[in-house]
């Protein structure tokens, strides 16, 4: 594979830099920014009151000390677990991070943090999934976008690159942000291949296929059918060396990882 292919693959931090740091915390995006990240990846929920956190589960169980669903709970009760320790829980001689580093993420302070990435020479992309299905529905997608018309990214230019994209496995949820932002790039994302999309065709006015790796492994042959449609194929969660391979042989647009300096590392761009 030649260093030119390798080079536009973008490198996507899932969840931050989430097999060094607990995912979905300050201290994850930071470290994927230290390790030369191209883009950073998060879910976003809604709170019972209103404000949008990177939380990847229904409920806060897995990822902190707490217990409940996300959106029954405001953002002061968030404010009050600890989404670091759980990491931590084998034993490792590492203290961790902070816990102004390790408290809940609100997505408006993950943006504040790729705008100084940013500001200071970086050019650090965000892709952001929406989780359904939920009590909140559309209201999810109409506070994501009125949060990034604050940051001016909720109307990027039709003819170049956008700092956002917006991705889903919920058509509907795309449906609505292309709705309401024509411009704003859209990744269908996919567990499985439906009958409808098996041809490389995907939900109208989406421009990125968003499969999964088993997908890929089971079908590489479907990368070509989604590159024929006009697509960009950015595949999750990609984190074995044999796997990054496959994706880079396969020429797919963007590779998500937990690992992002060891797939940079890989990709020979470290």
């Amino acid at each position: 594979m030649t260093l030119a292919r390798q080079h536009q693959i973008q490198v996507v931090a899932h969840r931050g830099a989430s097999e060094d740091a607990p995912e979905h915390t300050l201290a994850a995006y930071k470290r994927a920014v230290e390790d030369g990240a191209d883009a950073l990846e998060c879910d976003v929920r809604l709170t019972a009151d209103g404000h949008l956190v990177c939380v990847h589960d229904r409920r806060v169980n897995r990822t902190s000390n707490g217990r409940g669903a996300v959106s029954a709970l405001e953002l002061n009760d968030l404010a009050t677990l600890d989404f670091g320790s759980w990491k931590n829980a084998h034993g490792e001689a590492d203290e961790g991070p902070d816990w102004a580093d390790t408290s809940v993420l609100t997505l408006e302070r993950l943006l504040e943090l790729v705008a100084d990435s940013n500001a200071s020479g970086r050019d650090v992309k965000l892709a952001i999934e929406t989780k359904h299905p939920t009590r909140w529905a559309g209201q999810v997608e109409e506070r994501l976008l009125l949060l990034l018309k604050r940051f001016g990214l909720d109307a990027p230019p039709a003819d170049g690159p956008s700092p956002v994209r917006v991705m889903s496995f919920s058509a509907r949820s795309l449906h609505r942000v292309r709705a309401a932002s024509p411009t704003l790039p859209t990744v269908y994302l996919m567990q499985f291949i439906s009958p409808r999309h098996r041809d490389g065709r995907l939900p109208r006015g989406v421009k990125i296929a968003g499969p999964g790796m088993r997908i890929i492994r089971n079908h590489p042959g479907y990368v070509a059918k989604l590159k024929r449609a006009g697509h960009q194929v950015h595949v999750w969660t990609v984190n074995e060396p044999g796997d990054v391979e496959l994706c880079v042989e396969l020429g797919v647009d963007a590779i998500i990882t937990n690992r992002p300096k060891q797939v940079l590392s890989q990709l020979g761009r470290r």
